[in-house]
């Protein structure tokens, strides 16, 4: 397969790839609502990440789909043991069976399938799905975003409306030139819808605190984009993917000059 140079996508990605992603991400958000708000067997996976037999069923459903109609892509997943044969393919499946997981076990409607297909370092293709809400964002790249099927755009401008905006409290308030307490968004428990919303404009701006992961944000991240927004670390620089090292630290996502205008504003402004 040639390589894509940074702005077109090769046929079969724009095509086969697409149509398979979508269907795929349907099927998968249709499983998990079937189980959702049912009794589920849960546990917790390192210090504090909650997993259910519905993450795990819904992984198999994605892999099973996908990797059989591409078996020469690379797999990454959070609910699938590191496949390090991934390093070295320039195509790979980066997944999320259920963002949002501890709100989905406890009953609450902001939670997502989110896939993307990430080439080299970068999302060729994106899907987030919240089949509570029906909300289905789709992404190529260079061919904008969508949103049940309608293209969508981040909200213009620069300003700050802190009601607009969702994410860590403490680092948001670092924005603030005024000392007292500022009302943010309620919390999005889903980082990759947190993240979406902005590309729709429903929100200006959200920011991911550290520690979030590449099945988080791969999706979200194309999303953003081609809604002419930007998604980056704090220093501006663009978040890399399908690495050895898949956690990242604080990163925001706005519109083009809103997001400037937050970069800037860190950059004088670091964190600690």
């Amino acid at each position: 397969m040639a390589a894509a140079d940074a702005n077109t996508l090769d046929e079969k990605i724009l095509n086969h790839d697409a149509a398979l992603l979508k269907a795929t991400v349907r099927e998968a958000g249709q499983l998990a609502l079937s189980m959702f708000r049912t009794e589920l067997k849960k546990w917790t996976k390192g210090a504090s990440s909650p997993v259910s037999e519905a993450d795990i069923a819904v992984n198999d459903l994605l892999e099973a789909r996908l990797r059989a109609a591409t078996p020469d892509y690379g797999w990454l997943s959070e609910e699938s043991a590191d496949d390090e044969a991934r390093l070295s393919r320039r195509l790979t499946w980066v997944v999320d069976p259920i963002d949002g997981t501890r709100n989905y076990l406890n009953g609450h409607d902001d939670w997502c399938v989110s896939v993307a297909l990430v080439e080299d370092s970068s999302p060729a293709l994106a899907a987030v799905f919240a089949p509570t809400t029906g909300e289905f964002f789709f992404a190529a790249r260079g061919r904008g975003t969508v949103l049940n099927d309608k293209p969508v755009r981040t909200a213009p401008g620069s300003a700050l409306d802190f009601a607009r905006m969702a994410g860590p409290k403490p680092l948001v308030e670092r924005l603030n030139p005024h000392a007292g307490d500022i009302k943010l968004h309620p919390r999005i428990g889903s980082l990759a819808l947190r993240l979406c919303r902005v590309a729709d404009g429903a929100l200006d701006a959200a920011f991911a605190g550290g520690n979030s992961h590449d099945w988080d944000l791969a999706a979200a991240d194309l999303i953003v984009q081609e809604a002419d927004g930007r998604m980056s670390e704090l220093s501006g620089d663009p978040i890399l993917y399908n690495r050895r090292e898949v956690a990242h630290g604080v990163l925001v996502a706005a519109g083009r000059d809103r997001h400037a205008s937050i970069v800037a504003h860190f950059r004088q402004r670091p964190l600690p």
